[in-house]
């Protein structure tokens, strides 16, 4: 019989940590505001709001329900425990939406927002029958939105990460392939639609 650190190898649990949706979502909001605003000066406000609301207040209120007993674990193995923090991370990214409005945002920003928010409303619906990756469905979308923004040599050199985070929650049993490949899916699609969306706002890089 295979002993507990052979079924739940020790990689996969890091990389699940490092590339868990908010570490993820977060990252990609720099480069994104580095695209809408062209300098690093201009871009940190924009990016430090997105961070804020979309991904620090969900994982805030994460860790307090787990901190409480209502949340297993900060990873939110069990679905019926998903609806919760889909909801809070849905009005974080309408908070973020509403912000940035007020504020004059650069449109690729604001639309980024919205994004996230279509998104987050997919895995809710979803999540009412199955178990979808988050993980998986985080990664691919960032790695899309890295080819929409950069072009395709940054989208096939960022490309593994999404076979081996994929990996990594099915060596974990946090999923079945099945629900990789799902999460596959709704990241790759959402992120190809807003691609078509916001290709007039890029400027050539």
């Amino acid at each position: 019989m295979a002993n507990d650190s052979d079924q739940h190898p020790k990689w996969a649990r890091v990389l699940s940590d490092i590339l868990s949706p908010p570490v993820v979502w977060g990252a990609l909001a720099v480069p994104m505001a580095l695209r809408a605003t062209g300098s690093l000066q201009a871009a940190l406000p924009w990016a430090l709001i997105y961070v804020a609301l979309v991904c620090l207040l969900p994982a805030g209120y994460i860790g307090f329900e787990v901190w409480r007993g209502r949340i297993s674990d900060l990873h939110v193995n069990l679905r019926e425990q998903r609806m919760k923090p889909y909801a809070v991370s849905l009005i974080g990214a309408g908070l973020a939406f509403i912000v940035m409005l007020a504020l004059n945002a650069p449109q690729l920003m604001a639309l980024f927002t919205v994004f996230t928010a279509v998104q987050m409303f997919l895995m809710l619906v979803f999540t009412t029958r199955w178990k979808i990756s988050m993980h998986a469905m985080s990664i691919t979308s960032a790695v899309f939105t890295l080819g929409v923004l950069f072009g395709l040599q940054v989208f096939l050199l960022c490309a593994p990460l999404i076979l081996v985070v994929g990996i990594a929650r099915v060596r974990l049993r946090r999923h079945s392939v099945r629900q990789v490949m799902a999460g596959i899916l709704v990241g790759a699609s959402a992120t190809l639609a807003m691609g078509l969306l916001i290709q007039p706002l890029l400027n050539p890089v």
